[in-house]
């Protein structure tokens, strides 16, 4: 799996980033995971059109005790199999970095 890792966060860090991603509406229903929505104008041609059936498309954040990483893989939350689930194109994959970048940013996180 293609993936961006940030690790040996302190806990003072990660008590910064977990109730943010919470405030965000990111959370997922496993402890720990959370979703970053892929914004439409940056799906690829095959994710356009398969929105309706297996979107919205998102990539996956996940935590740790001192650990933060964003999976590359784009996937529908509409379904679990399809051709259109792929590792994010080079715009999202800029788009995904920066978000990730500009949250530890706000936060003040060093990395």
């Amino acid at each position: 799996m293609r993936s961006y890792l940030i690790d040996e966060l302190n806990s003072t860090d990660m008590q910064r980033l977990l109730p943010f991603l919470e405030s965000q509406g990111l959370k997922a229903s496993v402890d720990g995971m959370y979703w970053l929505q892929i914004p439409d104008d940056l799906l690829a041609p095959e994710q356009v059109e398969h929105a309706g059936e297996c979107g919205p498309f998102v990539c996956s954040l996940e935590t740790g005790h001192d650990w933060f990483k964003v999976e590359l893989l784009v996937r529908g939350r509409g379904k679990l199999r399809c051709s259109c689930i792929a590792y994010a194109t080079p715009k999202q994959r800029e788009w995904i970095l920066t978000q990730v970048d500009e949250t530890l940013s706000h936060l003040d996180i060093p990395v």
